[in-house]
């Protein structure tokens, strides 16, 4: 499962999008791309969810996405309970969320976090506005960080933008299946030379995220390890009611 984070307005949807449909034609794989539960929300309510309503925004949005990974080889999933908590706390000062969304987040295979270097777009009832970007960008990067999950920047214009995705998610796939066709070439192209590992983000400043992890292996230096037991922390999508368990 390919997780996609971000602050609104960043291209996510466009990006999953994006991803799954050039995945599907270069791999062989059956690609799954799970949309924004909160959308439809919106649409359906007229209305953005209020701070009691969070919690079931996050549960649907990852019954969807096991629901997906079950019949799927590689699932894109368009945000996960983690940006739910970080609106949580953005928005109502509230992170009880916090430890349900991370061990629902850890499930994942790889997370993408989508730079702020898009405009920002209105779109419907489920954006805040600009100035809540910096704010959740920095919420997102804090709870992932904070709980020792490694993540990736993806910077970039257009095509660029899932160029740059399509080459963090390249090594998970090599470990999977060998592609029809050239999925993996600007991968290849950024391990010539000396040979060595490259930063596929190199516009990222940010010491903690995944590629300063590879960076500090390839100059010898140890990787930030991950909290302990959290692989094991991982909650069953099946909980009783006022958790984020399986959907009614």
């Amino acid at each position: 499962m390919i997780a996609l984070l971000g602050a609104e307005s960043t291209g996510k949807t466009s990006l999953a999008h994006a991803m799954a449909a050039r995945l599907a034609a270069q791999t062989g794989l059956s690609v799954a791309c799970v949309g924004e539960w909160l959308r439809e929300w919106c649409g359906r309510e007229g209305r953005t969810p209020r701070a009691g309503e969070q919690a079931e925004v996050a549960r649907v949005q990852h019954q969807r996405i096991e629901a997906a990974a079950a019949t799927h080889d590689v699932v894109v999933c368009d945000t996960t309970a983690l940006a739910t908590a970080a609106y949580s706390q953005v928005l109502f000062a509230d992170s009880t969320l916090d430890a349900i969304a991370v061990a629902l987040h850890r499930r994942v295979d790889l997370t993408l976090l989508t730079a702020l270097d898009l405009p920002w777009v209105a779109d419907g009832l489920q954006r805040d506005g600009a100035n809540l970007r910096a704010p959740i960008d920095a919420a997102l990067r804090a709870l992932l960080t904070g709980h020792g999950m490694a993540w990736s920047l993806i910077t970039g214009m257009g095509d660029a933008r899932v160029d740059k995705a399509l080459d963090a998610v390249a090594p998970l796939l090599r470990q999977r299946q060998a592609p029809r066709s050239g999925a993996f070439t600007r991968l290849d192209e950024h391990r010539t030379g000396d040979g060595r590992w490259q930063c596929l983000c190199e516009r990222c400043d940010v010491p903690e995220c995944e590629q300063a992890d590879k960076r500090a292996t390839l100059h010898g230096r140890p990787q930030n390890t991950q909290v302990a037991g959290a692989k094991n922390a991982t909650p069953s999508i099946n909980q009783p009611p006022g958790s984020l368990g399986s959907v009614e």
